[in-house]
């Protein structure tokens, strides 16, 4: 079996909504070059029309 890597040497985005960064996960193996947000709350977020007052 192949050696853990630790979470400090995988590959690391910044999030579109947040800003914040995230680190590669295994179910985004496949698609890592299309992950824009970190999470489905920031992936909502982004698809919500801005409100002006």
């Amino acid at each position: 079996m192949p050696r853990m890597r630790k979470k400090a040497d995988l590959p690391t985005k910044v999030c579109v909504t947040c800003g914040k960064p995230f680190a590669w996960r295994k179910k985004w193996e496949r698609v890592w070059e299309e992950v824009r947000y970190c999470s489905d709350r920031c992936r909502a977020e982004a698809k919500r029309p801005v409100k002006t007052s």
